[in-house]
């Protein structure tokens, strides 16, 4: 979106930018729907009770469910924010899925300011739900499309495979299978989303995603630097392979794209965090006061220090 803006405001509505997209998201306007900021809703301790957690217990697991009508009323209340911000009815961009699906899948990115300005002025073409099937002389041939879109350049903004940067650690073919896993519709086994139970002597950082990829990073090298100073142990391989089992079923569950193998935490990025300063000895609950502690948004500063 932010290339197809620069070529907007080179090229003009005299050489217009055409964008295939996939797959509609709820891409953010900004970060206050309806002048309620988003960190209030789904980056604190209390919005976490509304998702079903790897590992929870009974008592969460009821308040969960009971509290699932919340959890409904969050998500419609930014997807109308976001559609009636971005006019995504009238541009038929209304995603299929949630927005929490969106979160909890690490789907989101904040839109570029006048985006769809320029698709009504016609500087940006938008081409919805199909898929680049190749290249002919005049441009890019589309799937069930006879025409094909005659262009001067492409731009593959599409991504990679992260699953492949893993499998290329190892110059083995049986390593390479054995990190990636024979299931193709799994999460990467990767414990406190590190470290592969099947081979503990390999900590992996960044693979992982959350909405604040940076921080949860960094509080994850601080995780694995308590580990190598020998501050606390992990478990053995049948434990930590249970713990991985049970975020897979998580990840299934909330991701719109059953093939979705990368890993994200966005949904649940607290309840991550507790476990890596449990593990590491210190207090979980970082703020002060009963209002801040499960209302008030975490993030970076929380774990200073």
């Amino acid at each position: 979106m932010d290339i197809a803006m620069e070529c907007s405001t080179v090229n003009g509505i005299e050489r217009p930018c055409t964008v295939v997209v996939r797959t509609p998201h709820w891409n953010l306007p900004d970060f206050s729907p309806w002048g309620f900021h988003l960190g209030y809703l789904y980056m604190n301790r209390f919005s976490e009770l509304l998702v079903h957690k790897p590992g929870e217990g009974l008592l969460l697991n009821l308040l969960a469910t009971t509290l699932s009508p919340l959890r409904w009323a969050f998500s419609k209340f930014v997807e109308s924010y976001i559609k009636r911000k971005n006019r995504l009815a009238q541009h038929g961009m209304v995603p299929e899925h949630s927005f929490l699906n969106d979160l909890s899948s690490c789907s989101l990115s904040v839109l570029p300011d006048g985006f769809y300005d320029r698709v009504e002025e016609r500087s940006i073409k938008l081409i919805k739900k199909v898929e680049i099937v190749g290249f002919c002389k005049e441009g890019i041939l589309l799937k069930g499309k006879a025409e094909p879109i005659k262009s001067d350049l492409v731009i593959l903004a599409t991504g990679f495979r992260g699953i492949d940067k893993l499998k290329h650690i190892f110059e083995s073919p049986k390593y390479q299978e054995f990190i990636a896993g024979i299931d193709d519709s799994a999460a990467v086994p990767l414990y406190r989303e590190c470290i592969h139970p099947g081979i503990p002597q390999l900590a992996i950082i960044g693979f992982s995603e959350s909405i604040t990829s940076l921080y949860t990073s960094e509080i994850r090298c601080r995780w694995l630097a308590e580990l190598l100073d020998g501050k606390f142990k992990l478990p053995s391989i049948k434990m930590m392979e249970k713990d991985t089992a049970e975020w897979d079923k998580y990840k299934k569950r909330n991701s719109y794209n059953k093939y979705y193998r990368g890993s994200c935490i966005a949904a649940l990025h607290v309840w991550h965090n507790d476990q890596l300063c449990k593990d590491m000895g210190w207090n979980p609950k970082r703020k002060k006061g009963f209002w801040a502690e499960w209302f008030e948004p975490y993030g970076p500063m929380d774990y200073a220090g």
